[in-house]
């Protein structure tokens, strides 16, 4: 493990950043606390909060246009041969 100021970690990021990339962890203390570094993984989702708001909008209108019988919702196999073929 390493552990660098805030002040360090800004003046040599690539270097860390290196570090966190070769599994190694990497823990940032500043004033405000302690942060670890991590490399986001194939498995890690990131979304920022207008995405997911927009996400969440379109299967609450899916669910709503289900129950009144407008839309039919897909079944969980279909979903993940759906995730399956996307990451292909």
């Amino acid at each position: 493990m390493v552990v660098v100021t805030g002040r360090d970690f800004r003046a040599n990021t690539a270097k860390y950043v290196n570090v966190a990339y070769r599994g190694e962890d990497v823990v940032v203390k500043s004033r405000v606390g302690s942060f670890r570094i991590v490399p986001i993984t194939e498995d890690d989702i990131v979304v920022n909060k207008r995405d997911l708001a927009s996400e969440l909008r379109g299967a609450l209108i899916e669910a709503k246009e289900s129950i009144e019988g407008k839309r039919r919702l897909n079944t969980l196999d279909h979903l993940i041969n759906e995730l399956r073929d996307s990451n292909d």
